[in-house]
């Protein structure tokens, strides 16, 4: 029965509000800890308002679509071009239910050297665990990006704009192109003939990394992933208790070899 008391005050927020309007290149660094407070409209809106754009980790595929103009996909090792080279440029980097894994940062000393850190969490362990924060708001994200939201005023940064958009372009003109069988081709595939309103599962290897690079998710919950603890052969049962958890709602499974075999 895990319950923290700690709550975030009104003068720590008010100093993280002062962060952002210090700041010229903003990013929401959103991990896992965003969706199981279904804070998805409290994280676009606070994107919308800061013109900070997003990037995720793995737990946080889809809590914002990826249609939207803010989101560059998730980060680090296995992450986008846009989204980490955006983390390493940032000047406020606010971490919003994440961790700072190893998957993500690489060499801790030279993760997004010149940002300062804001880390919202739930968890007073996981506040300066990894990376130290400038600020740090335990408590409840959403509750805590709503009144956050409510002190600050509308920002653009239309320079730093320009300069993800270009990296976006970049890595747009880029990406290979795949065709035939190719795992990536056949994912996206899948994508276009089941649609948004499906549950995606998948179990641990490539594939997992492959599926949460190439499946354009929309919607929060819809990626049932094992993330850090995973182990091969997880997937199987994750989309059957999925799907009827769900009121049976129309679930894919993206497998590898071994993964099946331990099924």
């Amino acid at each position: 029965g895990y319950n923290p008391t700690t709550k975030a005050h009104g003068r720590v927020i008010s100093d993280a509000a002062k962060l952002f309007a210090q700041s010229y290149r903003p990013v929401l660094y959103v991990g896992g800890g965003a969706v199981r407070s279904n804070a998805s409209a409290e994280v676009a809106e606070l994107a919308e308002v800061t013109g900070a754009p997003i990037v995720t980790t793995l737990p946080a595929r889809g809590i914002v679509p990826n249609s939207n103009p803010k989101a560059l996909g998730m980060l680090g090792m296995h992450g986008t071009v846009a989204a980490t080279a955006a983390a390493q440029r940032c000047d406020l980097l606010v971490a919003i239910g994440a961790r700072f894994d190893d998957r993500v940062t690489g060499k801790l000393d030279a993760f997004a050297p010149g940002a300062r850190v804001i880390h919202i969490d739930i968890d007073p362990a996981e506040i300066g665990k990894n990376i130290p924060a400038q600020k740090s708001l335990i408590g409840n994200i959403k509750d805590i990006l709503a009144r956050l939201c409510a002190l600050l005023s509308p920002q653009t940064h239309e320079e730093w704009k320009a300069q993800v958009e270009t990296m976006r372009a970049y890595e747009k003109e880029n990406q290979e192109v795949f065709l035939g069988l190719s795992p990536q081709y056949v994912i996206q595939a899948a994508n276009r003939i089941l649609g948004d309103d499906i549950l995606v599962a998948t179990d641990v290897g490539q594939h997992q990394m492959w599926t949460a690079q190439y499946y354009p998710f929309s919607k929060p919950r819809s990626f049932i992933t094992s993330g850090g603890l995973g182990t091969m052969g997880f997937g199987m049962g994750a989309a059957i208790g999925s799907c009827i958890a769900n009121g049976e709602k129309r679930t894919v499974l993206f497998t590898g070899d071994g993964s099946f075999h331990m099924n």
